[in-house]
């Protein structure tokens, strides 16, 4: 067989010009170029700064300059993988052999137990044209209600609050270059100086203008210590605090009550709710003395405009939708939405984390940000599909809740997994891991040989950010254009390429082009009229333009980089308050469990790190897991920095060395969540659920902390033990 290819991109291999491009990580989709390296050389390109791109004005962290590490030959698939028999070796195979195979399990389970039986896991970090793709599949070829994705464990709670609040969602409603012009930032449970380094000039740029930032995290992070103040409550008490630091914004009459009376609705119900929040209960709930909240309420308050940025730290909880939504209602009733150098933001984590919830791999949406039980938008996206709007399914399983029930009668038998490693990312790891072991079919397409691809029935190798075109979403909502710089190596196929193949081989022979202009192309069409219009969006004005900020209706439209500055997408056009009330998290410690776990990243590591650990350089940076624990719990629990230390909760058991620091509430533990087992931290996350959101509460679980005395059990750190369903010849790793 031979595959689809498109002709070789300006700057690939024999061309003498870089290849402007973007970084594969992080959502602030760094520019970069690409320059081809000798033939004979381990890594087939290098990378240069690209100064002209106003993101990251060519700044690039460890990551981004590492990337073309994960090109070479050594270290990423180049043939696909299959399994004989359950308990068998996974062997090399050509195309049509895996293509045959995975399209013939697919079929048998469907015509067994009906297409809700098939699954598909997708990623934040595909390009919206093969998110796209991803969805449409799931619902046209496959017919089923269950595809979600992994960005529902990451920016799922501010989405929803931002939905709830403004009527729409994008996760900056800004450009990054306003934020250095505002008068006073809260940045809430981010890290920005591991997580995203060059957004880190940004804030020190805002406090060089004479700005205040103030963050909110239970650790003292690099991101912290650049701080006018830091506050640290307990995990799982953000709402709390957003509602004590509106309750002194009220008492204080620092409230923009025109404002308030011109644009919002809801402000006497969410008064109420933030009247019962006096400073001394806040204080007894989150741990920050009383004089810290009314500093903050007063910086904030009397600014003469502010912000409030919030990432994975108030969001990844039980109750994150509620949370989000107060710290809005803070920014609500001082006035500080709707303007320029204003208003409440999310800090989107993944590479396409944006464009990946907007056009279809979520259950509940169809392109354009439309809902899936909306009638119109069945009709609309139906007809650009050319299908009957009565054969797309209805709304399926949340992430968590779809690998739940992997494997169980009334559940997935078989599960397409597309750029997501679930056995180290899902919370109560082990768990989902058992349910993945289940599966009549499971089908991993992957860069790298993932823990997740280690369980699969067959692997698909495919190609990456600098061997394919396609399109990405920043968190600033700018929908910017990855060039390829060079070929894939023989063997790796696109995923657009394997949908269209697949969909072939299932019955479906038009409309899975392999072409990723074309795609998008499509997807235009099929987000006109939605909340996330991309219709005036094409790949030559990205170019042109350094990107173009959505919605963009139609070509003659300039893109929108600022949004609600006339009225907000609500169907009166006024915010609505949320007006939560503060409850506890999912689980809180008690005698057996004495502790709050939380857990976060690494300047290093990235994600479930299946990519940055095979990186030799930010390897070594960070070789492996850790245990952060505050001195006096180390000398309680007669722990030194270095020693092996198990972390307990209700759903399993971590092992790492300890790293005793001050930097750490003494109530508080900290793990990072890249590494597999022994050292994986959500082998002890809580599953617990947001209502609304159905994001997992991954910031705070329930654990106690015991010595590790003999280590013949248990390693400590390490690549990866996450056995495989039968043995695996390396040979066919790559």
């Amino acid at each position: 067989m031979t595959p689809a290819t498109t002709a070789p991109a300006a700057g690939s291999t024999g061309a003498a010009a870089p290849t402007a491009t973007h970084c594969p990580y992080c959502a602030l989709q760094c520019g970069m170029r690409l320059r081809p390296t000798a033939a004979a050389g381990p890594v087939p390109v290098e990378v240069l700064e690209r100064p002209d791109f106003p993101v990251n004005r060519g700044a690039l962290c460890g990551k981004g300059r590492s990337a073309p590490a994960l090109l070479a030959r050594g270290v990423r698939l180049t043939e696909p993988l299959v399994r004989e028999r359950p308990g068998g070796p996974l062997r090399a195979a050509g195309w049509d052999e895996a293509l045959d195979r995975v399209a013939a399990g697919l079929r048998t389970v469907r015509e067994r137990y009906g297409a809700d039986a098939v699954g598909v896991f997708g990623g934040g970090g595909l390009t919206n044209e093969k998110a796209y793709q991803l969805g449409k599949f799931a619902r046209v070829v496959l017919g089923t209600a269950n595809i979600d994705y992994n960005g529902r464990f990451c920016m799922s709670s501010a989405a929803a609050a931002h939905r709830r609040a403004f009527g729409l969602d994008r996760g900056l409603p800004f450009p990054l270059a306003d934020v250095p012009h505002t008068g006073c930032l809260i940045l809430v449970g981010a890290n920005p100086a591991d997580t995203m380094p060059p957004a880190l000039r940004y804030f020190r740029e805002l406090r060089e203008n004479g700005g205040t930032l103030i963050v909110v995290d239970p650790r003292r992070t690099r991101t912290a210590e650049q701080a006018d103040l830091h506050l640290r409550p307990r995990p799982g008490t953000d709402l709390a605090l957003a509602l004590g630091l509106l309750h002194l914004v009220i008492a204080d009459g620092l409230v923009d009550e025109a404002f308030v009376a011109a644009r919002t609705t809801g402000y006497e119900r969410a008064r109420a709710v933030a009247m019962a929040h006096w400073p001394d209960r806040v204080e007894r709930i989150t741990g920050v003395p009383v004089h810290q909240l009314r500093t903050a309420a007063q910086l904030f308050g009397r600014a003469a405009t502010g912000m409030v940025l919030t990432a994975r730290g108030p969001e990844q909880h039980s109750k994150g939708t509620d949370t989000v939504g107060a710290w809005i209602d803070l920014c609500l009733a001082t006035g500080n939405a709707g303007r320029r150098y204003a208003g409440y933001g999310c800090l989107t984590g993944q590479g396409n984390g944006q464009g990946g919830r907007e056009h279809g791999q979520k259950a509940d949406q169809l392109p354009g940000y439309r809902s899936i039980e909306d009638p119109a938008a069945r009709a609309h996206v139906a007809a650009v599909w050319g299908v009957d709007p009565d054969t797309l399914p209805r709304a399926g399983r949340s992430a968590y809740e779809l690998l739940d029930g992997l494997g169980r009668p009334d559940g997935a038998r078989a599960l397409l997994v597309a750029g997501s490693n679930p056995v180290v990312s899902a919370p109560n790891a082990s768990h989902v891991t058992a349910r993945l072991r289940e599966l009549d079919l499971l089908v991993v397409a992957d860069l790298v040989l993932s823990e997740t691809a280690r369980l699969a029935d067959v692997v698909l190798p495919v190609a990456q950010w600098a061997e394919e075109d396609g399109t990405t979403t920043n968190l600033e909502g700018r929908v910017i254009l990855r060039r390829r710089a060079l070929d894939p190596p023989e063997g790796v196929r696109g995923e657009l390429w394997l949908l269209g193949e697949l969909a072939r081989r299932l019955g479906v022979e038009r409309g899975f082009p392999a072409d990723a202009e074309q795609v998008f192309d499509e997807l235009r069409r099929a987000s006109a009229g939605g909340d996330a219009d991309y219709a005036g969006i094409s790949y030559r004005r990205i170019a042109a333009e350094d990107g173009v900020f959505w919605p963009c209706p139609d070509p003659a439209h300039p893109g929108t980089p600022r949004l609600f500055l006339e009225r907000f997408a609500t169907p009166d056009g006024r915010a609505r308050f949320a007006a939560a009330t503060h409850r506890p998290a999912g689980e809180e410690p008690d005698r057996e469990y004495p502790l709050h776990l939380t857990t976060g990243r690494v300047l290093a590591q990235y994600q479930s790190g299946a990519q940055t650990r095979r990186v030799a350089e930010l390897n070594a940076a960070a070789p492996g897991p850790f245990v952060e624990l505050h001195p006096r719990l180390a000398e309680r629990l007669g722990v030194v920095d270095g020693e092996a230390v198990a972390v307990v909760s209700r759903r399993g058991r971590a092992v790492a060395p300890a790293r005793v620091s001050a930097a750490i509430r003494p109530d508080t533990v900290f793990m990072p969540f890249h590494w597999p087992a022994p050292g994986r931290a959500n082998s002890l996350t809580n599953p617990a659920l947001d209502p609304v959101s159905r994001m997992p509460e991954f910031k705070t679980c329930a654990v106690r902390v015991e010595r590790v005395r003999e280590l013949g059990e248990d390693r400590v750190g390490g690549f990866g033990d996450e056995p495989a369903r039968g043995p695996l010849d390396e040979r066919t790793a790559g």
